[in-house]
């Protein structure tokens, strides 16, 4: 049906569907903990750095990742999960790190119905060359740019007469799974979904951009548990964050896994453990990788912004025989809500993936993070 109606099309070209935003010098920002972005469609884009220094002079940190249109696409893109249309941008600030050469960015902008320009993600993925993705409702008119369900069959096994309905040995399986989850399912079916998740998850599956796989980014509000109760309950292990819009889910439990789930009707549960918690593991990583980052107050002193851990052994992963693995990155966000949680998936490398995990519950604890960057609850 789909491909009928792509034949058939005959209105605007990508292109024009977004020319409202080039044509409004609109501009586009993501505030993280210490970078903005903003990118003004079409013109540039540029990261930057405010401090007030004493006499509030302001002092500005930025860098151009892109000035100017090199090229629009001619081609569409065939046979995408999620098609997005590209539009490179060159001539940026130059790279110390390459000779000089100026940053250049692709900006890849994605049909989301519900979307208000807003940029999903800034990933650097070569030194000085960025990929930065928009969520727009402009392209969603045009059927190309529609996302697309991948196709998945059942498989129906039936017993062979005289047998049991099934193996000894699944039903076995079955049950083991079942105890292992009973300590950990704290958290009611229905605080897990707001409404609004329930809907779109049924049109938007994984996205695929590029060289990441940027999987969903969703906030959930989570528990009517007082503060001190709920930061207690996260650093246990016991209350767990869910989060994540479209097909997959994502279910991340405080210093024991990360896993990431989708819930049908009809097959049930089908689940996958992107990485399980190992204290000795992660102090290795860290040894190697920043834990803690830090920005700078205005009146000098340090504070922490955010912090990574490590979560390995994970299940298997088809495309590389190793296991998968998952970086986490607690970060604060401050909320009118202390129980919202924003959850968001990257995919830089097969099977090597980012989780964000940004909520309230997390400010009140960044700041007790010792060198690993484990955390405790405060005095």
């Amino acid at each position: 049906f789909l491909i009928e109606e792509e034949k058939d099309y005959k209105g605007p070209t990508p292109g024009e569907l977004l020319e409202p935003l080039f044509k409004q010098s609109s501009c586009s920002y993501r505030i993280e903990s210490y970078w903005t972005y903003e990118v003004c469609h079409g013109k540039h884009i540029r990261q930057y750095h405010e401090e007030k220094e004493t006499g509030q002079k302001i002092n500005i940190q930025e860098y151009y990742l892109g000035n100017m249109m090199i090229k629009n696409p001619l081609s569409e893109p065939e046979g995408q999960m999620t098609p997005y249309y590209p539009v490179e941008m060159g001539n940026g600030t130059p790279c110390s790190l390459r000779q000089n050469l100026p940053r250049s960015s692709t900006v890849m902008y994605i049909c989301h119905p519900e979307a208000k320009h807003e940029i999903l993600s800034v990933a650097e993925v070569t030194t000085c060359e960025y990929e930065v993705v928009i969520l727009t409702p402009l392209l969603c008119n045009h059927p190309k740019y529609r996302f697309r369900a991948s196709p998945v069959n059942d498989i129906f096994c039936q017993s062979l007469p005289g047998s049991p309905l099934k193996p000894h040995n699944l039903e076995q399986l079955e049950k083991q799974q079942e105890m292992m989850k009973m300590p950990f399912r704290r958290v009611k079916e229905e605080e897990m979904h707001s409404t609004k998740e329930e809907k779109f998850s049924s049109i938007h599956k994984p996205v695929a951009v590029g060289s990441h796989q940027l999987l969903t980014v969703g906030t959930t509000h989570i528990s009517k548990l007082t503060d001190d109760q709920l930061i207690k309950e996260f650093l246990s292990g016991s209350y767990c964050f869910h989060g994540g819009v479209g097909w997959w889910k994502y279910e991340f439990c405080y210093g024991k896994y990360v896993h990431q789930y989708h819930e049908d009707k009809e097959s049930g549960k089908t689940s996958v453990v992107v990485g399980t918690w190992s204290k000795e593991e992660h102090i290795e990583w860290s040894r190697k990788n920043a834990a803690r980052t830090y920005y700078l107050r205005e009146d000098g002193t340090q504070t922490v912004r955010m912090v990574s851990h490590f979560y390995g052994n994970g299940d298997v992963c088809d495309l590389t025989d190793k296991p998968r693995q998952v970086t986490v990155k607690l970060k604060c966000k401050e909320s009118d809500s202390p129980h919202a949680v924003t959850i968001y998936m990257l995919e830089p490398h097969s099977c090597q993936y980012i989780l964000g995990v940004e909520s309230p519950v997390i400010c009140k604890i960044l700041d007790t993070a010792d060198e690993y960057g484990l955390l405790s609850v405060p005095s």
